[in-house]
């Protein structure tokens, strides 16, 4: 059965990083509002903003202190329901970034239970009696889970950062109150929700120490926080104690899933829409939380991650499909390397990802292909596990420039610059020294250079989002199956959209050579990144071609 959500494009937005209106060198949400027309032009039908919600910003927003107010860095209540409004005007709709498995440490609800231990505010967290540190669990953001109470033999427990205390998910009272809130914002003209590390609100109970696997003698908490069992139960009953009820789109962030529980995740009577898989994203390192430990990779394997994973997905729901977001590195030089800047190239990664079959994310500056930068010191970054992963690195045994490659490559905070609008200073994003710096290439590489050029990459996105919403193949390119083609190349990536009758080939080129693919019917084309196509019985593939190509009725 058709799902309105499968016909979304979404646009992501890091607020703070988007478009700064009151001079402070922070993004906010008239900021936001005073660029819809440029989304609007884009063609993109909804978007999902990073949090916006009242934050100490230790984790840049992902540690809320009151889910039902807006950070004053963005703005305020008023600014939030006249986005949503002007939005609704340009056929958008609006999503937000649901953080439930932690609050920040001065959320009123861990400041009362810090207060007073017989608070029933106390059992919303995970506190453990003790002189000792209750085990050698791991944080994701590095060093023990676990963090004293000042002048109590008391530790609480942290997944991530310190200041960001998990929420103990066992509390059917903590859970009431989180329905709640999530009610409120559905009534509110809130479309759906992100929803963030959503596998790690079910713990293993046990809290037992683990065989160590670092040399500061701790484990990544990753092996017991994660998709544990039980979990299951918790899910429904938040999808049925809120989402169910105003039929809105959810997409999890649920990594350490197993394809056999998709049907659970996504199926006909799924926890969610779709899910983010990450299993493409982390093909350059044995971990999302050991960045130091780089894996070499090739084409075929990036094909094979993301075609096994639109495969399994098939068979029981809904893609969210992505190349990068808030905390991944930005897609070009991670999958191009020293073509990042190459725009031919770029354009075929943008349409390998963007027509597989599932709902297309894309993140702020994607669409003018944006690339990784070069820091040249650690204190140029903000990012909390950017830093963690420098210092565990060097922990590890590299050297201070190893660590600081590392983290280059893969630092959230690549994908966290300023959107850069003009080539001017400041880069049209604020007229104030902007909180987190710019990229350098910015001058090259910004919206003004590339709405009017019809050669540019943003124009190519629009491009493919009007192919794949409004013409006479979006019902195959939406709805349609997809399979896997087999390639003579392995450094071509291809698959097959089909509907009903019309079936869809579509061919993407990863390298800077010529290729040929067996031609097997008359094709028609109607997407092709380059000016040129050539074929007799074979397809003649030029460096960094994408061809969408119509099998002719025979």
């Amino acid at each position: 059965m058709k799902k309105w959500w499968q016909k979304e494009v979404v646009y992501q937005i890091y607020p703070k990083s988007f478009q700064d209106s009151n001079h402070d060198g922070i993004g906010d949400l008239q900021g936001i509002i005073s660029r819809l027309d440029y989304l609007q032009n884009l063609g993109v039908t909804m978007l999902w903003l990073c949090p916006i919600f009242q934050s100490p910003m230790d984790d840049n927003g992902y540690d809320i202190s009151d889910y039902l107010s807006v950070a004053k860095e963005f703005g305020t209540m008023e600014d939030l329901k006249e986005l949503i409004d002007e939005s609704k005007k340009r056929n958008m709709k609006i999503i937000l970034d649901l953080v439930l498995n932690h609050t920040s440490d001065e959320h009123r609800w861990f400041q009362e239970a810090l207060k007073n231990p017989d608070s029933p505010y106390h059992d919303y967290y995970i506190f453990k009696t003790g002189q000792e540190i209750p085990n050698n669990w791991r944080s994701v953001f590095g060093g023990s889970v676990w963090e004293k109470v000042e002048n109590r033999d008391e530790y609480y427990f942290h997944s991530f950062g310190k200041k960001q205390p998990d929420l103990n998910w066992e509390n059917p009272q903590l859970r009431k109150e989180l329905y709640q809130m999530i009610n409120q914002w559905t009534q509110m003209g809130i479309a759906g929700f992100r929803v963030d590390a959503i596998t790690f609100i079910k713990k293993d109970l046990s809290f037992q120490s683990q065989e160590s696997d670092g040399v500061d003698g701790l484990v990544k908490c990753t092996k017991t926080v994660r998709n544990q069992p039980g979990i299951e139960v918790l899910l429904k009953e938040l999808k049925e104690q809120t989402f169910q009820k105003s039929d809105c789109m959810t997409v999890a962030e649920a990594a350490g899933l197993h394809y056999d529980q998709l049907d659970d995740f996504i199926g006909e009577n799924g926890f969610f829409s779709m899910i983010f898989d990450f299993k493409h994203a982390d093909l350059d390192i044995a971990s999302g939380s050991e960045w130091f430990k780089r894996i070499p990779w090739t084409i075929e394997d990036l094909k094979n991650r993301i075609l096994d994973s639109q495969m399994y997905v098939q068979k029981s729901g809904w893609a969210a499909n992505f190349i990068e977001n808030h905390d991944q590195p930005r897609a070009t030089t991670k999958y191009l390397g020293q073509y990042d800047r190459h725009s031919d190239a770029v354009k075929m990664l943008g349409a390998m990802y963007f027509f597989l079959r599932g709902t297309p994310f894309i993140y702020q500056g994607q669409e003018l292909g944006m690339t990784n930068f070069k820091r040249t010191d650690i204190s140029d970054f903000n990012d909390l596990s950017s830093i963690d992963q420098y210092h565990r690195s060097i922990e590890e045994g590299y050297s201070a420039a190893e660590a600081l490659e590392f983290v280059n490559l893969r630092s959230r905070d690549n994908a966290r610059t300023p959107f850069p609008w003009t080539h001017e200073k400041y880069a049209g994003f604020s007229d104030h020294l902007p909180w987190l710096k710019l990229i350098d290439n910015y001058q090259d590489i910004n919206a003004q250079n590339q709405v009017e050029n019809a050669d540019s990459v943003y124009c190519f996105y629009q491009k493919m989002i009007k192919l794949r919403q409004k013409s006479q193949y979006s019902d195959c390119l939406i709805y349609g199956k997809i399979e896997p083609i087999e390639t003579q190349n392995k450094d071509i990536i291809a698959y097959r959209r089909s509907y009903n009758d019309e079936i869809i080939d579509c061919y993407y080129n990863f390298t800077n050579l010529y290729r040929k693919e067996p031609k097997k019917h008359n094709y028609d084309v109607i997407l092709n990144n380059l000016n040129q196509i050539e074929w007799d019985d074979e397809i003649h593939l030029a460096p960094f071609q994408a061809i969408l190509l119509k099998v002719r009725g025979e």
